[in-house]
């Protein structure tokens, strides 16, 4: 995958992973492209009586997406929606203050070409949520990267960004990203800061 953003080596690019599976991936984008790495800290919105399946999505900015076909078959009400919300709010905040030392900003991206990446799309409604958040710092460009997205979550990301990169897109119903990986196993909070840290020292180390 990073020999298709080579064009962006050398272009002051910053790299947004979404942990905590995007960060492995985020970095082996970053050092390959001679770029900055850091997150951007969102999370879907599960649905109360089944949460590994999420609805919408929140980001630490306080940006809302909805599946709003689902939300109305779900028959949530508002107060359903606001209460899921804040709940998931309160983790983005605490995983704000792990990663990044409790700031709520974003790195300066205005006039800066950003990818974002995580380790898969199964609905496309979190890294939604995350492109309308990174639109108001206006960047110079917005592109997707990720190993493996279904259909239905490739064409509503493709729309909204500049550039969509994705290696494999796939019709499998039910989707599942885990499904698409030979070892997959869930990342600790320790991980991330590490891969954090070692890109660090890499950007630091760079001529």
């Amino acid at each position: 995958m990073e020999q298709r953003l080579l064009d962006y080596k050398g272009q002051g690019a910053l790299v947004l992973a979404i942990p905590r599976g995007g960060v492995p991936v985020g970095y082996e984008i970053a050092r390959s492209l001679d770029a900055t790495l850091d997150v951007i800290v969102l999370r879907k919105i599960p649905i109360p009586w089944n949460p590994e399946a999420g609805f919408g999505a929140v980001t630490a900015d306080g940006t809302v997406v909805l599946n709003e076909r689902m939300v109305q078959g779900l028959g949530m009400s508002e107060e359903q929606i606001r209460r899921a919300a804040e709940e998931v709010r309160a983790e983005i905040i605490r995983r704000m203050r792990v990663y990044r030392s409790g700031s709520m900003e974003l790195p300066d991206v205005e006039g800066r070409p950003v990818i974002l990446v995580d380790d898969g799309l199964a609905s496309g409604y979190t890294m939604l949520a995350a492109v309308q958040s990174l639109e108001k710092h206006r960047p110079s460009r917005i592109v997707v990267a990720i190993p493996v997205s279904s259909s239905g979550a490739a064409r509503l990301v493709r729309a909204r960004v500049d550039e969509f990169v994705v290696l494999k897109i796939s019709e499998r119903v039910p989707f599942a990203v885990a499904d698409f990986y030979q070892h997959w196993t869930e990342m600790t909070d320790a991980e991330v800061l590490d891969y954090l840290e070692k890109a660090r020292h890499v950007s630091e180390s760079a001529p």
